[in-house]
């Protein structure tokens, strides 16, 4: 699997939010920022993301899986 065939699942699931993935192998990073994040612990964040990856975990097509779940304001912050 691809980092753009998961950026487009999750893209799809979470068109509200701006996502961007990058990949090593089987491992991933997502990053997404959207304002449906507000008020959400990171658990709740993170939960959000890997709902939408779940089945490719299962199976072992993505190994490790980092997620940054932001809200514009917190990216902002960051950077």
């Amino acid at each position: 699997m691809q980092a753009e065939e998961v950026r487009e699942r999750l893209a799809s699931a979470l068109p509200d939010c701006q996502i961007e993935v990058q990949s090593d192998g089987n491992k991933f990073l997502v990053v997404a920022i959207g304002e449906r994040f507000s008020g959400l612990s990171r658990v709740k964040r993170q939960q959000l993301i890997y709902s939408e990856l779940n089945d490719l975990l299962a199976e072992g097509t993505i190994h490790a899986l980092t997620i940054m779940a932001m809200t514009p304001e917190e990216w902002q912050a960051r950077q």
